[in-house]
Parts: structure tokens; C-alpha cells; sequence
């Protein structure tokens, strides 16, 4: 009998602060940004940070918009389409492109994974049309066995900008014995177990399948902490081949200073040789350094890097705003807050 016991979800919630909500992270760290608000003598200086996205790409920008401004040659196949959607339309685009199954598939607008998906037949596809009420962005599916997370800098008054992190993303999976299911798998697995639920709703399906002995199954494609992605450091990445490679891919990027690519790579090699890497988002002035996710990292540690970060912001910030760039409304960044609150 195997007698390990098992601790509550909402224990584990509450101890481990990797799961913490958006809102319930972030609290500590309202004084410093109150403080840096009062030195800007604005509180919404930090939209300043990247004029060629919209508010800085603080929350709400479009990704059409963004990847845009991204060079062909580090993006994947991509369509936008807008709301109403039909199937027959879809297809024709799909073959238009030369997109086939499976691609991503994901709102033009949003965040944190929501409403991603895998999309592997025209079965799926259908699915997904019916709850969709907006406009979205098809992508080729890249093979490429590497997904990160890589944040850039550079201030408006310098040549050249840094990474100051990586974050390397490990997929939810689950290895099989040819015996259990891959809801009994999840559920000796902590990360996979806040999974669960939303698994029984999506995916009810996959959990009673039963995995070959020693077969290792990816079950969740979507690279995002918040459906169970195991979030690594990878700060021993950066070195100078790296700061180059990506000071030039964010230099064709009109108004981008600080963000980050969200993007998969053939091999480490080939990073480091900026080849074969395939773009899939580029996050604005909100983007994490989402490396001070990894289950070793020290709170005090996440803390500290996280507050270094928005130091930087407002030094960025402050310099494009004496070039006359402009900020946001203060309603509206009030306004986007709270949806984002509510929602995590």
C-alpha cells in the first residue's frame, strides 16, 4: 500500500509561490512602483517603453500588429483572420498559405494562453469555431524541440541592448508503464495534477488513454506556465554570441526596446548562430523574466530580479518620453489591470 501522502491542491497553492494569482505575486512589489511613479510624475509611464506597439504592448495590443514588425525570416507561417469565421473560408486561406494540420491556433488578442490551441483536424478546427467570438491568428506548427522565453532590453540612448533572461520551457508530460491511464499519471504529478480539471473539460478523451511502457507523451503542446508548463532557468545561456544574435533581431523592429520572444530553435547551436528560430509572439513592456518561474528559485531571488527589471523599465521609459513619446490613459491602464486580476 503505498502510504505518501498527498497534499491539497490549495496547500500547495498557497506554499509554492510559482502558482500564486497575478495579482496575489505582484502585491509586494506595488511600493517600488508607486515610488517609480511618483519619480516619472506619471503612473502609467511604463507604456512609454516601446513606441511601435500599441501602449507599449502593456496589455491588449494586437500579436498581428507586433509580428509585423517582426522580419519574415524569424517568423512562422501566419494568418490573421477576422471575426465572423466560416470553416470554407478558413480552408481556403489554410491552402492559400500552404498551412496544413496541425497548426496553433489563438485569439489576435490576449494573454497567458488563453484560448491557444493545438489544432490537428478539421474536427478540432470545428470545435473551435463555435465558441470563437473574435478575430485570430493561425500559425504553422515548428517542430523544433527547443521552446523559450528570451527578454531583451536596450535603452533608446544606446547602440546596443542585453538579454537579461531565458527561460527554457519543458512541455506537461507524462511517462507511461503500459498499465495506467494518463489520468492516473497526472495525478502523481503536482504540476500535472492543477491540470486536472481543465483536462476533464478539454481533453476527457486523452485521460483514459493508457500509455505504451516507458513511452514519454507530451499532453499539453501549449508553452505556458499556467497550463502546467515546467518553467526552467536558463540564464547560463547568456553570453555575448547571444546579446548579438538578438540585437539583431530586435534592430529591424521599429519602437522595440523592451520585450520578450517567445520562440522555438532547431538546436542550441543554432541560437547561438541566430538559424532555423521560429518567432511566435513578442510580448511588449508586460513580459516577465520569466526564468524566476524555475521550482529552485528563492521568492527573495524572483523578487529581486523582478524589481531590476522594472528599474529598467523606467529608466527606457523616461528617456522615450523625452523624445516626446507618449503614455497611456490612466482609466484605461486601471481598466486592464483589473480584467487581469479578475482573471488570474
Amino acid at each position: 500500500m503505498n502510504s505518501r501522502f498527498v497534499y491539497p491542491l490549495f496547500l500547495i497553492k498557497l506554499v509554492k509561490w510559482e502558482y500564486w494569482t497575478w495579482w496575489m505575486f505582484y502585491l509586494p512589489i506595488l511600493p517600488y512602483w508607486l515610488w517609480l511613479a511618483l519619480k516619472a510624475r506619471s503612473f502609467t509611464f511604463f507604456t512609454a517603453a516601446n513606441p511601435g506597439i500599441e501602449n507599449g504592448g502593456f496589455f491588449g495590443e494586437p500579436k498581428q500588429a507586433i509580428l509585423e514588425l517582426i522580419p519574415d525570416a524569424y517568423k512562422p507561417k501566419t494568418l490573421f483572420l477576422e471575426h465572423p469565421l466560416s470553416l470554407k473560408k478558413i480552408e481556403q486561406r489554410l491552402q492559400e498559405a500552404g498551412i496544413h494540420f496541425p497548426f496553433i491556433i489563438k485569439p489576435n488578442v490576449g494573454e497567458r494562453g488563453t484560448k491557444v490551441e493545438k489544432i490537428n483536424n478539421t474536427n478540432d478546427l470545428n470545435n473551435y469555431l463555435e465558441t470563437c467570438k473574435e478575430d485570430i491568428l493561425i500559425q504553422e506548427f515548428i517542430t523544433y524541440d527547443i521552446e523559450l522565453g528570451v527578454l531583451f532590453a536596450r535603452e533608446p540612448n544606446k547602440d546596443k541592448g542585453k538579454v537579461t533572461s531565458v527561460v527554457i520551457k519543458k512541455f506537461l508530460q507524462v511517462t507511461g508503464d503500459g498499465k495506467q491511464t494518463v489520468l492516473d499519471l497526472m495525478q502523481k504529478q503536482t504540476r500535472a495534477r492543477f491540470q486536472i480539471k481543465r483536462f476533464q473539460n478539454e481533453k476527457a478523451n486523452l485521460l483514459a488513454e493508457v500509455p505504451r511502457a516507458n513511452e514519454c507523451r507530451i499532453i499539453e503542446p501549449i508553452g505556458n506556465h499556467c497550463r502546467g508548463t515546467e518553467f526552467i532557468s536558463g540564464q547560463h545561456l547568456i553570453n555575448d554570441a547571444l546579446h548579438e544574435v538578438f540585437n539583431t533581431l530586435a534592430k529591424p523592429i521599429s519602437g522595440f526596446y523592451f520585450g520578450r520572444f517567445d520562440l522555438k530553435v532547431k538546436s542550441f547551436e543554432d541560437l547561438y548562430k541566430g538559424q532555423h528560430i521560429a518567432i511566435m509572439e513578442l510580448n511588449g513592456v508586460s513580459s516577465e523574466p520569466a526564468h524566476i518561474y524555475d521550482a529552485n528559485n528563492t521568492l527573495f531571488n524572483a523578487y529581486r530580479h523582478l524589481l531590476w527589471h522594472w528599474k529598467l523599465v523606467y529608466v527606457i521609459s523616461q528617456q522615450n518620453r523625452k523624445n516626446k513619446v507618449p503614455t497611456a490613459r490612466l482609466s484605461w491602464v486601471i481598466s486592464e489591470a483589473f480584467k487581469h486580476i479578475f482573471a488570474g
